[in-house]
């Protein structure tokens, strides 16, 4: 079967459309999605933008459309996890998520956190700093929102921590939460207290040796949406990815039993979701476990230790 006749399916558990976004969605019904989970592209000249690259007016022009369309499928108490980087140009960066800002709260959005999204690998830079980190945005529609906070806590780094003396009735007792922490507690910086809410996400991107890999060259991992989709949503909601490319919102999605939707304009994507639906279906997708901490190599590894190249 081509890629092409694998181009809708509709089941209980996910549904997906091939086909430019801002059409596919006017099939979407208002209010009909609790949790929208995406990363647009980012006109940056990948695989999937080298017939299209817009300048970044255009660009900027369209997500915006976009952004408006969703503003009207969103229920009142959803949210919208929009993960972006940097677009450069001539050795320029415009950081994306500070346009993105202005069009979701144009729409009535209200920012809830700026997450930062931390990787160790990537392409490393010869005249800038080596871009090591991504936003994801998270937006509610209203002042009503779900938030589930207990099945994204994280273990607490000093559970044996408790209250001093001048806590009155607390003193003695553990001052943690036994059900762990919330991500949030870790911080990159604290320079400035406008940053003191911003949460940093520490998890390997999809680079060659992840088990999560694709042809796709801009994966985003299973266990980021998770998160969200554990944060924002509750069984049975509706979860959407209007870029769904490799389908990692929608996996995230039907492991935590929400109805995904996913929209993408080429069907070899949509065709290979199909197949990582099946094979996590059947129990044989091959993903990162959520929450395994970031593997950092010991002192005494080979890789670790300077090259005798270096020390001439």
């Amino acid at each position: 079967m081509k890629a092409q006749d694998k181009i809708i399916t509709n089941t209980t558990s996910y549904s997906m459309l091939v086909g430019d976004c801002e059409k596919k969605l006017n099939s979407v019904k208002d209010g009909s999605i609790q949790l929208v989970v995406t990363s647009p592209p980012y006109n940056i000249g990948k695989e999937y933008e080298k017939d299209q690259k817009l300048s970044l007016n255009n660009y900027l022009a369209w997500l915006e459309r976009v952004i408006g369309q969703l503003s009207s499928k969103v229920s009142e108490n959803g949210s919208v996890c929009w993960q972006v980087g940097n677009y450069v140009e001539k050795g320029e960066v415009f950081p994306l998520d500070l346009y993105f800002y202005n069009f979701f709260k144009q729409n009535g959005f209200k920012l809830r956190n700026r997450i930062i999204w931390r990787f160790n690998f990537g392409l490393n830079a010869t005249n800038r700093f080596s871009g090591r980190y991504e936003t994801l945005l998270w937006f509610t529609k209203s002042d009503e929102y779900t938030f589930n906070l207990d099945p994204v806590r994280v273990p607490q780094l000093y559970p044996g921590k408790r209250h001093g003396s001048d806590k009155g009735d607390k003193a003695g007792l553990p001052s943690g939460n036994p059900r762990g922490k919330n991500p949030s507690d870790y911080w990159e910086f604290s320079a400035e207290n406008i940053f003191s809410e911003n949460p940093v996400w520490d998890l390997p991107n999809v680079k060659s040796n992840h088990p999560e890999k694709t042809i796709h060259p801009c994966q985003f991992p299973v266990e980021l949406a998770e998160r969200c989709v554990l944060a924002f949503s509750n069984k049975g909601d509706k979860v959407l990815d209007p870029f769904v490319g490799t389908g990692s919102t929608i996996i995230a999605a039907m492991k935590h039993e929400r109805v995904g939707l996913g929209i993408d304009k080429d069907p070899n994507y949509i065709a290979l979701t199909h197949e990582r639906i099946k094979l996590f279906s059947e129990g044989k997708l091959k993903l990162r476990p959520s929450g395994k901490p970031v593997q950092r190599p010991q002192a005494s590894q080979k890789v670790a230790k300077v090259p005798k190249e270096w020390l001439q």
